[in-house]
């Protein structure tokens, strides 16, 4: 190695760490100036080393024949090798194969960093990435439809990307997109008119349930011609900003809005609306930018982008001059660039929604709002997600096929966790209001890491079986290994603040290390969850923490072991690890089981 001395203060990011060290090296072991992007990868399990630069042969096949002294790549890996930096992280550094350089971290560097950790909490490990303020655009339900469980999916996804960029200290504009605007208003308010003539004393109780209502207004429109051609007026009169149809509207979307928020209270999620109406004085002026740099073509009545790669265009203005979907979010995405300055706008709805938003950003970037590379900032990213199946393998609903109200979905999930707590004994042992909490954050939490420990674009099978299992990978079996660890630390009597600062870790033992360096690989796997709005990735690695927690714990004895102190900090670095793995993915942590 290098001799030049380099004291690795640790910033969170044990990769990056380790890639500055192969960054120096290259440079050293290359120095006539050749580009070269290092590549640094977390070593596979059984092989050695904790990370391996595999830089060698693709710089061999760079570098031969213009008069290099290497006579192959193992020769540039051992070069890579002896021009690393001297570091207290490394521990040795050894070359196999083509020229593959291992790298093994130093013990007690891994313990240094995790008690410091211990000390400075665990924010002190958040990942950084290359923006400062970012849109997510979740949930979106439409006004007087129920939330059904595509927009469970949506909900849970966004808010679990929102929280990842939030923790890496990312400004994130949580965004609900509701469908608050439309034709479909117009038989809404005219049927609301018939219902109740006087619409100021409606409440929530005298309409009931919106979803039928909305049902009999779409039954009246499709059968009665008079109503229809009164609903198409009222749209025209709603636009046009007559405060009797714009009250109506108005309460019409405040009986949803509190629909909504039964399930926002549920599941723990802050969003802020700014529905479709929101953008609607903003459209005639967007579609003017974009018709002065001679985008918008006329074709058979209505107004269109022609897009290449594409066999349709992308209509902006229907033939009767109305405005449409794609009109709304071209919109949207130019006030969220302009107005709120979002340097990164990721969207969260199904994968059947793909080729609209292809085309709608493709649109974006011939008008130049965006840069050509899809992963140059301002960035914008469709995060698609599969359906919701029931057992039969089709499209999840009730027995009478009608859509699951989430409510209920959730309140059962919430029944059955407590049923099983009461079938345990809970109910003797703790207060109702530890049992109704506990049942809460099982139940709710069972739901949501059901969905996220998914591929989000794969299609998933909803059963609650299944997910409120405390057997494999579940939110139930996290939430008790957890709680295990919190009782052993109760157990030992000690004062955990205290062990911070008076005592020392170890990582003496395999599975001790281990433990330790999956708990220092914490923040490149929330970088590369959020890089690739992919939250699976931070499930994965819950679910290894707590597998590799199990393999420490059943061979090495904590409470009474000469080790105690030592192993009861690396309990409660496995702790507060697994406690934020839970706050981004929007589970509320179980202390007691």
């Amino acid at each position: 190695m290098a001799t030049m001395a380099a004291s690795q203060e640790f910033a969170g990011n044990l990769k990056r760490e380790v890639e500055k060290l192969f960054d120096a090296s290259l440079r050293l072991t290359v120095p006539d100036g050749t580009s070269v992007e290092t590549e640094v990868a977390a070593s596979l399990p059984g092989k050695p080393g904790d990370y391996q630069c595999n830089n060698a042969m693709g710089l061999w096949s760079v570098i031969k024949g213009k008069g290099t002294p290497f006579r192959g790549p193992p020769a540039v890996g051992q070069a890579i090798s002896k021009n690393l930096p001297a570091s207290e992280m490394v521990e040795t550094c050894s070359v196999a194969g083509p020229g593959f350089v291992n790298l093994v971290l130093s013990s007690k560097w891994m313990a240094k960093s995790i008690e410091k950790m211990l000390i400075e909490g665990i924010d002190t490990w958040a990942p950084t990435l290359p923006v400062k303020r970012a849109v997510v655009d979740f949930s979106s339900p439409n006004i007087a439809k129920e939330m059904h469980v595509g927009h469970l999916r949506s909900t849970i996804i966004g808010d679990t990307l929102a929280r990842m960029l939030e923790f890496s200290k990312v400004e994130v504009l949580r965004r609900n997109h509701v469908g608050d605007w439309g034709t479909q208003f117009g038989m809404l308010i005219e049927y609301l008119f018939e219902k109740f003539p006087d619409t100021e004393s409606v409440t929530e109780t005298a309409i009931g349930d919106l979803q039928a209502f909305y049902k009999e207004s779409k039954t009246k429109f499709d059968n009665d011609s008079d109503f229809k051609e009164k609903a198409q007026k009222a749209v025209v009169r709603l636009q046009g900003g007559d405060p009797i149809y714009r009250n109506a509207w108005a309460k019409i979307c405040e009986i949803s809005r509190t629909e909504f928020a039964k399930v926002y209270q549920r599941l723990k999620v802050e969003l802020e609306e700014k529905g479709e109406s929101f953008y609607n004085p903003y459209i005639a002026d967007v579609i003017g930018k974009l018709d002065s740099k001679g985008l918008i073509e006329e074709s058979e009545g209505a107004r269109v982008i022609f897009l290449e790669g594409f066999n349709i265009p992308l209509m902006v203005v229907k033939s009767d001059g109305g405005f449409n979907y794609a009109s709304t979010d071209l919109t949207a995405l130019w006030y969220r660039l302009n107005e709120e300055k979002a340097e990164w706008i990721v969207y969260v709805t199904d994968v059947g929604q793909q080729q609209h938003f292809n085309m709608f950003f493709k649109a974006a970037r011939k008008a130049g709002w965006l840069p050509d590379s899809d992963k140059t900032y301002p960035r914008v990213d469709h995060v698609g997600f599969g359906l919701v199946l029931g057992d039969d393998g089709k499209r999840f609903r009730t027995r009478s096929s009608d859509v699951v109200r989430l409510v209920d979905l959730l309140d059962e999930a919430k029944t059955r966790s407590k049923t099983a707590l009461i079938e345990r004994g809970k109910d003797k042992e703790w207060t109702p209001e530890e049992l109704d909490q506990t049942a809460e954050a099982v139940g709710y939490g069972a739901v949501k890491y059901a969905d996220l420990k998914n591929n989000r674009l794969t299609n998933y099978t909803f059963n609650f079986d299944q997910m409120l299992s405390d057997k494999g990978n579940t939110a139930v079996y996290l939430l008790y290994a957890h709680a295990r660890i919190c009782s052993i630390i109760r157990k030992s009597g000690k004062d955990i603040d205290e062990l911070k600062k008076t005592e020392k870790l170890a990582l003496d033992h395999p599975e001790e290390r281990a433990l330790g360096l999956h708990l220092l690989r914490f923040a490149e796997t929330v970088e590369e969850a959020c890089s690739n709005l992919l939250p699976n990735v931070l499930c994965h690695y819950l679910y290894d923490l707590s597998e590799r927690y199990t393999s420490f714990y059943s061979i090495h004895q904590v409470i009474g072991s000469p080790e105690e102190a030592s192993r009861l900090l690396l309990c409660e670095a496995t702790a507060v690890v697994m406690r934020k793995c839970f706050h981004l993915l929007g589970i509320t942590p179980v202390y007691k089981i």
